[in-house]
Formats: structure tokens, C-alpha cells, sequence
């Protein structure tokens, strides 16, 4: 039995040794990033029994991806490796203020090779959630809309709640074309986890009660807006919570930050805490990630959470 089922792309990621434009950067460090994965390691962190789906290059990178999945307690059984298709990969640039930019190399990924018929019925069985981002789909729209598609219609069979992160990328598709497809399934959605800016791109508001109201009418009933360093604010059987940012050591780096807060606020869910403790607990990761460089390094373990939270005592020596 798994809490949590997510499916999408993972990518070698390569770090600059440097921060500042990336043309003048002499040398990177090789990791492993992806949304997707991102959260299924977040997730596993935090003690969750998490599976992932998804195909990877026959290759040096796709093994080596696999390894290091497998490594941090997640399942990997429906993770193939394919001939013919490289690894994905991504080439990031980081500012002196943490922000940054991704540069994607992920032509023929290997996650086009994943059909409908490939999804096992059973690998649902008894799971509680499957957590699906606007990544996989932006990929191979014209295919992979009918894999989510597919999954959704299995997992809602199977009784499981449906997680949705538009993390919309503008460098894989165009604004209308990520609204047309992410419109095929919202309304199948039942914990919404958005930022403003992708929510005007889906909704067409940009206003956090719009949002909210826009998402209600559609049937979601957990809904959390993450604003960055402004908090989250988020909505749940007729309670509107807003909670305040938790101030990060340092911003190192930001990537990887909401897919901290996605876990935090599932395992809250799942959890049945209250939307505040949930909202609360989700911030406090995320400000955690953005202190460490790295898309996934940041993502801590309950244990580092509670001390964080001052719910436990923290034992150097």
C-alpha cells in the first residue's frame, strides 16, 4: 500500500559551480531533479510510502537516476529504462539573490514512450493519493494528456485523492496551450496546489479569493495558493486560512521549493491536520529548501521539520 503515487520526467540536473550568467560558468555538479521526483523525494522524506512512474534513457544517467531513487525508500518498480531515448537533462543558472533560470534538454524523453496501457491497475490498489504536475503532460501534450487521463480515471477508481501542481513551464509549451490541455482534467482535481501567476494562466483571475472561488466551482476542495516569501494561503471545507512566510537562514537557491511545500501540505492532508498546521507545516519546508543549492538537497526529513518547528530538541554532540 502506498500514501502517495506520482507520475512525470526526472532529469539530470547540473549545477553551476559559480553563481551568475551562465555563459561564464567554467564547470557544473551533476544531480537529479524533476518535479515530479522532486516530490516523490520530499514525500518519502517525510516517511511516506511513495511510488513513482515513469521511463528513463537506457543509459549511464538513466541508471544512475534509478539508483539514487531507489536509494531514498521510494518505488521504482514501474520505472523503466529505454533504448534509444537520452536522459533528460537540465543546465541551471544561479543569480547572487538565489533566483535563477533552467535551460531544458529533454527532446525525446524517455517518458514519450509511456502509453496508457502501460499504467497497472493494481499499482493503485489501497493508495491513498496520485499527485500529478503540468510537467508530463508539456512534454508530449498530444500523448500524455491521455496517460493522465488515464491515471486520474484509475485512481479515482481505486478512491484515491487527486493532487494537482500546474507548475506550468513556459519553455515547454505557451500559455493556451497548457490552459486547453490542464482543462481536460481540473475538474478531476481534488487538492489544488498553485502559484498566482499559474492560476491566472488556468482560471483567469489572480486575486486569492477569485482563485479559490473559481477552484470551489470546479469541485476541488483543498486548495493552497504558495506566494513565496508572502506565505500560502489556502482553503478547505469552508475555512480560509492565510499563514505567514517562514524566513529561510538564507535564500541559496529556490528550486525545488514548491515541490517541498507540495509533500508538507499532502502529508498534512493525509495526516488530517487542521489547514493551519498544514499550511504552516508546508511554509516551513519550503523555507528549508531555498537554504540549501540543489533542486532536491534542501528536502528535509520529519525529524529536521519538528526540530525546525520546535516540536523536538535538536542533539548536536
Amino acid at each position: 500500500m502506498k500514501d502517495v503515487i506520482t507520475i512525470g520526467d526526472a532529469m539530470i540536473t547540473f549545477n553551476p559551480s559559480m553563481k551568475g550568467p551562465m555563459k561564464y560558468v567554467q564547470s557544473f555538479d551533476r544531480k537529479v531533479g524533476g518535479a515530479e521526483l522532486n516530490f516523490a523525494i520530499g514525500c518519502a522524506r517525510l516517511g511516506l510510502n511513495t511510488g513513482w512512474i515513469s521511463r528513463l534513457g537506457n543509459d549511464e544517467f538513466g541508471k544512475y537516476i534509478l539508483n539514487f531513487v531507489r536509494g531514498e525508500g521510494i518505488d521504482v518498480s514501474e520505472v523503466g529504462l529505454e533504448v534509444g531515448y537520452p536522459t533528460s537533462l537540465n543546465f541551471k543558472e544561479i543569480m547572487e539573490d538565489g533566483s535563477g533560470r533552467t535551460f531544458y534538454y529533454r527532446n525525446q524523453s524517455p517518458t514519450t514512450t509511456l502509453t496508457e496501457d502501460a499504467l497497472e491497475e493494481t499499482y493503485f490498489k489501497d493508495s491513498k493519493v496520485l499527485h500529478i504536475t503540468g510537467v508530463f503532460p508539456a512534454i508530449d501534450s498530444d500523448k500524455n494528456i491521455g496517460v493522465i487521463k488515464r491515471a486520474i480515471a484509475i485512481a479515482k477508481k481505486q478512491g484515491l485523492l487527486i493532487s494537482f501542481d500546474p507548475n506550468i513551464r513556459l519553455k515547454l509549451w505557451s500559455k493556451a496551450d497548457a490552459k486547453k490541455a490542464i482543462a481536460e482534467f481540473l475538474p478531476d482535481v481534488d487538492i489544488l496546489l498553485t502559484g498566482v501567476d499559474e492560476a491566472e494562466i488556468l482560471l483567469g483571475v489572480s486575486e486569492p479569493k477569485e482563485i479559490i472561488e473559481k477552484s470551489k466551482a470546479l469541485g476541488i476542495q483543498y486548495i493552497a495558493i504558495k506566494q513565496g516569501d508572502k506565505g500560502s494561503i489556502g482553503y478547505f471545507d469552508g475555512e480560509c486560512i492565510e499563514a505567514p512566510s517562514v524566513k529561510p537562514k538564507k535564500v541559496v537557491d529556490t528550486v525545488g521549493a514548491g515541490d517541498g511545500f507540495d509533500a508538507g501540505f499532502i502529508y498534512g492532508v493525509l495526516h488530517q491536520w487542521s489547514l493551519r498546521k498544514t499550511l504552516e507545516f508546508a511554509n516551513t519546508i519550503g523555507s528549508m529548501v531555498v537554504s540549501v543549492s540543489g533542486d532536491n538537497e534542501g528536502l528535509p526529513y520529519l525529524e529536521d521539520v519538528l526540530v525546525q518547528l520546535g516540536e523536538k530538541d535538536s542533539i548536536e554532540r
